[in-house]
């Protein structure tokens, strides 16, 4: 199942950029199984050349509980992907188990934080605390921050106040179909908001 989200999602993309819209990242979710399980690499490196698409617009989302699984290898295989020029994100940040002495070792680009703390945004403290605390650690680390099942007004503005560098969930758009997804590219390159776009599969 993996490989063929995979390639679909390069496929889609591809065929976005042929028919003119503006060109957006397109994020892939790996399973545990599937990352360590795999050479991953070539099968990134293999779909790639299938497609047409260019690295620099796919990128593979992995969890923090995946990584720890076993580090040393982690790193060695994120090391080859990131080797081909596609981006590395954590998803569901703050959720896992991972050690910060080793997240400063990953060669990844964005950290991912958990819906599960940006659904208490405007009610606890504690999650707004943890939140601007990732973000901040983060953009130390050099890192991008994406925000994962925005809602509300109130959670975009805590967001956009503590430079959370991209936003998803339902306060912009519901899960859709690709000619749907197709339609929103078109209306977003008339605003010249492209640019800004991503897209998790």
């Amino acid at each position: 199942l993996s490989d063929w989200v995979l390639r679909e999602a390069c496929r889609q993309n591809r065929e976005w950029q042929l028919a003119g819209l503006p060109p957006v990242r397109v994020s892939v979710n790996f399973s545990a199984k599937t990352f360590h399980q795999r050479d991953i690499a070539q099968l990134v490196k293999d779909v790639l050349q299938e497609t047409g698409l260019e690295a620099c617009w796919l990128e593979i989302e992995l969890t923090e509980s995946t990584l720890m699984r076993n580090t040393e290898e982690a790193v060695s295989m994120l090391n080859e992907l990131h080797a081909l020029g596609i981006g590395i994100a954590i998803d569901d940040f703050g959720t896992g188990y991972s050690s910060l002495s080793y997240l400063k070792r990953l060669p990844v680009d964005r950290l991912k934080i958990d819906r599960s703390f940006v659904a208490d945004i405007g009610t606890s403290s504690d999650d707004e605390t943890i939140t601007a605390a990732i973000i901040a650690l983060a953009h130390e680390l050099q890192l991008q921050v994406i925000a994962e099942g925005v809602e509300t007004s109130a959670q975009f503005a805590f967001l956009r106040e503590r430079a959370c560098n991209e936003l998803q969930g339902y306060f912009f758009a519901p899960p859709m179909p690709g000619d749907e997804a197709a339609a929103l590219l078109r209306a977003s390159a008339a605003y010249d908001e492209a640019p800004g776009l991503a897209w998790t599969v």
